[in-house]
């Protein structure tokens, strides 16, 4: 026997990996699990919270499947929300409670605690919700009460993360708006949301959906209007959510109309055209004498050329202002109510912006001679003028003014 060597290879041997094998995915099992769970706790959702807790499922691979068994019953078939047809079933399922907030409310705080211990499930919360939201016209109408009941107070509650664009985007789907249960839906759980938490609260949380400002796109195409979301939401008590639309609606108008002006201006636009234009927009969009009257002198302040700390060179442009544009003020401050309220608007900016402090009787004296405020309207606002902001001073600037009126109408 030879007692040479036998050759070897040279070089550092490479452990080779273990490649991770999954286990085969086995719903089926799992939703079978939690439903014995809540079988054999007869659904009373404290003891089915300890045994979930206390139990060894995998929750972090079944977690969608875990939230359809508590909210239906039963796991649903792969794209659908039809029950899988073999698995077992339970009857104490969010659908099987009746609509009433004191039966869903154990619901909600169930789901709370079990995303406290395992929040890694939200994501899980989320895809189930969003599934049966596009799904609303596959359930029942004493069904889907109950999901609007429920997401209402999940928000109430501030359910674990759950993101308000969750509930309100999957809603927007053409056909559940076409047939009104979107309307529907959402009507329930304004009303239900609204019991416990103010109208400010309702629009953060529509704000965060990015749906403040689109209450018409849960109507029906035809019923899109201002007047058909007023009819209906007061018809359902909701008179707060009401008058929240009207003024929103109005801010949005006003917007349209403060950037066509603020426009027509900057172009130096002639004042009968500019007139004209705002006219027909202030006639569509309905707004009050008073408000049209407060929007042109804010546009046409913010339109004037401000040079700084130069007081003086501050003043010239705004009296150049308030002169060049005296035919369109004039055009819309038809009533001595009217003019008062003009008088007050340029009380409250003097007051309020340094610029134009020491400027108001000037302006005063400039709307006067430019036909915009009649003697009258001055010497009323003089003597029993309401707003106080800087009144004392700015009656004290007028007196020289008032007095040349007053000798005036004397000597006529």
């Amino acid at each position: 026997m030879s007692s040479k060597e036998k050759p070897t290879l040279g070089g550092q041997r490479i452990k080779t990996r273990k490649r991770n094998i999954a286990a085969p995915l086995d719903p089926s099992s799992f939703s079978d699990a939690i439903v014995q769970i809540y079988l054999d706790n007869a659904g009373d959702l404290e003891l089915v919270a300890k045994s979930i807790e206390s139990s060894d499922l995998n929750f972090s691979r079944y977690g969608d499947t875990f939230f359809e068994v508590v909210f239906i019953g039963v796991r649903t078939q792969p794209g659908t929300i039809k029950p899988e047809e073999e698995g077992e079933r339970h009857p104490y399922s969010l659908i099987d409670c009746s609509a009433q907030r004191e039966a869903i409310l154990p619901y909600v705080l169930f789901i709370q605690k079990t995303l406290r211990r395992r929040p890694f499930l939200i994501k899980s919360l989320e895809n189930v919700m969003r599934k049966f939201l596009q799904s609303l016209e596959f359930f029942e109408e004493n069904e889907r009460q109950k999901l609007a009941i429920f997401t209402a107070l999940a928000f109430s509650q501030k359910l674990s993360g759950l993101p308000p664009e969750t509930v309100f985007q999957p809603l927007l789907k053409d056909n559940l708006v076409a047939k009104g249960i979107v309307l529907s839906f959402i009507t329930e759980f304004f009303k239900e949301y609204l019991k416990e938490n103010s109208l400010d609260d309702l629009i953060a949380l529509l704000k965060k959906g990015k749906m403040e400002d689109n209450l018409l796109e849960f109507f029906p195409s035809g019923k899109r209007t201002s007047e058909a979301l007023s009819e209906h939401f007061t018809k359902e008590g909701l008179t707060s959510l009401v008058d929240y639309n009207v003024k929103k609606m109005f801010e949005v108008k006003l917007k349209e109309i403060k950037s066509t002006l603020t426009t027509m201006i900057n172009e130096e636009a002639e004042i009968s055209e500019v007139t004209e234009v705002v006219k027909q927009q202030v006639k569509d969009a309905k707004f009050p004498d008073i408000e049209v009257v407060r929007m042109l002198w804010d546009v046409l302040m913010e339109a004037v050329q401000w040079s700084g700390k130069n007081q003086q060179q501050n003043s010239n442009s705004a009296l150049r202002q308030v002169n060049a544009w005296a035919g369109l003020m004039n055009a819309f401050c038809t009533s001595g109510k009217l003019e008062l309220e003009l008088i007050y608007k340029v009380q409250t900016q003097c007051y309020e912006d340094a610029k134009l402090m020491k400027l108001f009787p000037e302006i005063i004296r400039s709307l006067y001679d430019q036909d915009v405020l009649a003697e009258d309207t001055i010497l009323l606002w003089f003597r029993k003028g309401s707003n106080q902001k800087g009144r004392q001073s700015f009656v004290k600037a007028l007196e020289p003014f008032v007095k040349w009126l007053e000798e005036a109408e004397e000597e006529e």
